[in-house]
């Protein structure tokens, strides 16, 4: 922790060096004791152990931890009614933050249950569907997933090859799915499919026949995390599992563009972790005969760090005041995934520089943080779609398709 900040003689506040903007004052009450909770949650349940599920490459205690996560409100935050907290965008991308700060692997499990699953239900679920799913899963009760990847289709979900074909009055779907977070220990999968009549979703219980989420090993990043397949071989569904309100790409790219906006602000949770664990070290490891924190080399790197990660914490708060203004647009959340991601990982790296060989030791987060960055630099839309995203919205040319 920095030492004891001196007051100064202008009567201005101590410069705080694990807040050097004071972003700090842009939150109100109610929004600090939502970021405290948080905190103060993960540093309880999650740190102590996250570095051992990240070496064994696995998370045993999924279904406590998504229980206590819903008693804290962290489950559908931003959702209103069916026991969701109707937090404001700017307090969830403050949970996402802290959630991040612990592990790339649980914000991960959050943005799932609550940006992806349980918002399709509440966005284009009928009332039903609703009052079915949404009061278990807000409780950490019911865990979700979100079928949209394919092993041969990613960025293009155009292209899928899920099908969903009508047998009287009910609903067939075949197919697979891949990279899917919570799937092997979901109670319901948000499954997105071609039907007659363009792309439908469908809630789909994972216990009805022909279903199957095996989970995907061998990982090297979000190793603290649940991965599955989805594996749908003729899962016969009635007439009321698909979501009535969305057809077309519209609806899962909604979703997206939801979970998107809490990664804007848990990458510089994964990138504040590293960088306060390379201004702690700089400050006690002594070569030479003092501290490397007094070498200018180690002083540009930490003062280079702070800069983006603070850029970037002021950028993610900038886009909740717009969602919650009703203001912000998919570029704009673009423009924040491709920035704060990326530099995210950079920060990662330069703190992993600053704490030498012992940067790759999971005693401390840096080489964890880094590694998990890589998935989510890639999740939820690549640096490259972004990137095009962008380039659209500024020259009105739509690179994608020739």
């Amino acid at each position: 922790m920095p030492p004891a900040a001196k007051a100064s003689p202008s009567g201005l506040p101590p410069f705080d060096p694990y807040d050097p903007l004071g972003l700090d004052d842009l939150l109100t009450d109610e929004d600090r004791a939502v970021r405290d909770t948080v905190r103060a949650w993960a540093a309880d349940r999650v740190l102590p152990h996250v570095a051992g599920w990240y070496e064994r490459g696995e998370l045993p205690v999924i279904r406590e931890l998504a229980r206590e996560l819903g008693a804290i409100g962290a489950l559908g935050m931003p959702l209103t009614g069916y026991g969701c907290a109707g937090a404001s965008a700017v307090q969830y991308g403050l949970a996402c933050l802290e959630l991040e700060a612990a592990d790339s692997g649980i914000r991960s499990l959050v943005s799932v249950q609550g940006s992806l699953a349980m918002y399709a239900i509440h966005r284009y679920g009928s009332e039903e569907q609703r009052e079915h799913w949404l009061p278990r899963m807000a409780a950490g009760e019911v865990i979700g997933c979100f079928g949209l990847t394919e092993p041969d289709h990613g960025s293009d979900p155009a292209g899928m090859r899920t099908r969903a074909r009508r047998d009287g009055s009910d609903w067939v779907l075949d197919g697979r799915k891949m990279w899917i977070t919570n799937g092997s220990v979901a109670g319901v999968a948000v499954v997105w499919a071609q039907a007659h009549d363009g792309i439908r979703g469908f809630a789909v219980p994972t216990d009805t026949p022909g279903f199957s989420a095996p989970e995907i090993h061998h990982k090297w990043s979000l190793r603290a995390s649940v991965t599955s397949e989805l594996v749908l071989d003729g899962v016969r569904l009635p007439a009321d599992a698909v979501l009535p309100g969305a057809t077309g790409l519209r609806g899962p790219l909604s979703c997206l563009s939801h979970a998107r906006y809490g990664i804007v602000w848990g990458a510089m949770g994964a990138a504040r972790a590293s960088f306060e664990a390379a201004l702690d070290y700089a400050r006690g490891r002594e070569q030479f005969g003092r501290a490397i924190g007094g070498f200018q080399l180690t002083q540009a790197k930490l003062a280079d760090m702070a800069v983006e990660l603070h850029k970037g914490i002021l950028l993610a708060h900038h886009l909740g005041r717009r969602m919650d203004a009703g203001r912000l647009r998919p570029e704009q959340i673009s423009f924040g995934k491709l920035n704060n991601v990326r530099e995210a990982i950079d920060i990662c790296r330069t703190a992993r520089t600053v704490l030498g060989a012992n940067g790759i030791s999971l005693e401390y987060p840096v080489m964890r943080h880094a590694t998990n960055l890589e998935s989510v630099l890639t999740y939820e839309g690549t640096v490259e779609m972004h990137q095009l995203v962008l380039g659209k919205a500024l020259t009105g040319l739509d690179a994608f398709r020739g």
